[in-house]
């Protein structure tokens, strides 16, 4: 079993900065992959960024523009998700999500991100 603790929301004017932190604890040996997902209201949580155990990350979108970095700490067990230039439409509930080698699948409680115009 895996736990997933998620910190650093909160309220940020347009073109501000946020970074989320996201604590595992657990079997966390068994994880393959940790990444960030997002979800706006009415809409369908997506994948923001993730990162393997070796510190590979991967995008949804193209390097270009990309305002989103996801970074770990191997030592702490922690992944980060920084955030910059900050729009409305990256409003939402940021949720911590992890997979095990097994394909177990975790998320944690999430954490309220939001951006004022």
């Amino acid at each position: 079993q895996v736990h997933l603790v998620e910190s650093g929301g909160g309220l940020v004017q347009t073109g501000g900065s946020l970074r989320l932190s996201c604590a595992a604890s657990g079997s966390i040996f068994s994880l393959a992959t940790m990444g960030w997902y997002r979800q706006a209201p009415g809409k369908q949580r997506e994948l923001v960024a993730s990162i393997t155990r070796y510190g590979v990350p991967g995008y949804p979108e193209p390097a270009k523009g990309r305002r989103f970095t996801i970074s770990r700490d191997n030592a702490k067990n922690t992944i980060f998700l920084q955030m910059n230039n900050l729009n409305p439409e990256d409003t939402a509930v940021y949720y911590c999500n992890a997979r095990s080698q097994a394909a177990e699948t975790y998320w944690g409680q999430g954490t309220q991100v939001t951006v004022s115009a």
